[in-house]
């Protein structure tokens, strides 16, 4: 029982706070809503300026979701502009995402876009994508056959660990096993020559450092050109990073790979020392400094009078 609530931690955090500022129009995604849904509990209004829950007081009150969002989103559309689409995503320990259906939307997608999680979590997003025609819809227009392959896996969505399609596959898979991982993902036709960009979010802080250094390593060195987003913490080693670290654990949740999450040095440091070439760092707050003004200024609106509710991952 303890495996199993670790495993899921971040991913039922990184979503909890998601969902409310999308449903107070803080960015539109009209997916989202058909993998996580509101619940009736309230809580301060400070919590959706980060998609993290534990920031320190001064990065709540000046750092935004739409922020991290904004930022990720940019550099995503960026690399797919530079390579004219012709490429491939892997987003590691994606969640409940909805990345895929968006870039669909504003013709932007990949040759193909990969999603990989834990099997439990991936079962639980194959049965909401295969219950929503909304999210079903896209993906099933693109294939080339218009059916959903999902492998060797038996036709039950409680076995269903992997979706594969023309253009979209969803693997369930432990990013610490690197070999069975990079099975699944060949199975379902990833090609290494393409240009890759691979996308983590709050994924590699919860690997050891020995563990997330062999995964960064080997994306290094799997693909002929290869970009990689990494959205991780830095100053954990103040007051603060020392108190969320403390909350986790009080919920038997240890991070695992604090030691590279020092500063921004430190998070360059271990791709530079791990295969990269080159690798740059910016904080939320330059992040948030970049955003035009007349966007924080609405969101600033949004977000005062109003109140947080938590949200929990639709079956």
């Amino acid at each position: 029982m303890v495996r199993i609530y670790i495993d899921l931690y971040p991913h039922a955090f990184s979503f909890i706070p998601l969902r409310f500022a999308v449903s107070i129009g803080y960015w539109d995604d009209p997916y989202l809503q058909h993998l996580v849904r509101l619940c009736k509990e309230r809580k301060a209004p400070e919590i959706n300026r980060g998609k993290w829950p534990f920031f320190s007081p001064a990065s709540s009150r000046q750092l935004r979701y739409f922020a991290r969002v904004q930022g990720i989103s940019q550099l995503i559309k960026a690399f797919l502009r530079k390579t004219e689409c012709h490429c491939q995503i892997l987003n590691l320990g994606a969640g409940m995402d909805t990345t895929f259906w968006i870039l669909k939307d504003q013709d932007l997608l990949p040759s193909k876009y990969f999603e990989v999680d834990f099997p439990l979590i991936v079962t639980r997003k194959v049965h909401s994508i295969k219950s929503r025609p909304l999210l079903s819809k896209p993906i099933l227009e693109l294939h080339s056959e218009d059916t959903l392959q999902s492998g060797k896996y038996p036709p039950r969505w409680c076995y269903g660990h992997m979706l594969d399609s023309k253009r979209y596959a969803i693997i369930g898979a432990d990013l610490r096993d690197l070999a069975t991982l990079e099975e699944k993902l060949k199975k379902c036709n990833m090609n290494t020559q393409l240009p890759t960009l691979l996308v983590t979010e709050c994924v590699l802080v919860y690997m050891t450092p020995e563990q997330s250094a062999n995964l960064i390593k080997w994306a290094a060195n799997s693909f002929e050109t290869a970009m990689f987003i990494s959205y991780e913490q830095v100053n954990m080693d103040d007051r603060f990073g020392q108190i969320m670290i403390e909350n986790l654990r009080r919920r038997q949740c240890d991070l695992a790979g604090v030691e590279p999450c020092k500063s921004l040095e430190s998070q360059k440091e271990r791709f530079l020392s791990n295969g990269w070439e080159t690798a740059s760092a910016v904080n939320m707050m330059e992040v948030y400094s970049r955003l035009p003004r007349t966007e924080v200024s609405r969101y600033g609106t949004l977000s005062c009078p109003l109140t947080q509710t938590p949200v929990n991952h639709a079956a």
